[in-house]
């Protein structure tokens, strides 16, 4: 099998991204149905996001993809 292009990796990590960002909203939206997307970023301001473990574990693992995505941006533009 041959490695993967720059290319074929931005299109894994857009997916994956994607994917958990729903997760996070979709999540958000059970704990309290009026939550907007403009909400789950900022959630000090969600007494019902901040103080669910679920919902935080979900929204690391979204924080991880992104400081993946963007290491492995670097990596490949710096040669």
């Amino acid at each position: 099998m041959a490695p993967m292009t720059a290319a074929e990796i931005e299109v894994l990590f857009e997916e994956l991204i994607a994917h958990q960002r729903r997760r996070v909203f979709e999540r958000a939206r059970r704990l309290n149905p009026r939550i907007t997307a403009d909400d789950v970023l900022s959630p000090i301001d969600q007494p019902e996001l901040a103080c669910d473990p679920e919902w935080n574990y979900e929204d690391g693992l979204l924080a991880g993809y992104l400081s993946a995505q963007m290491a492995v941006r670097a990596r490949f533009r710096s040669g």
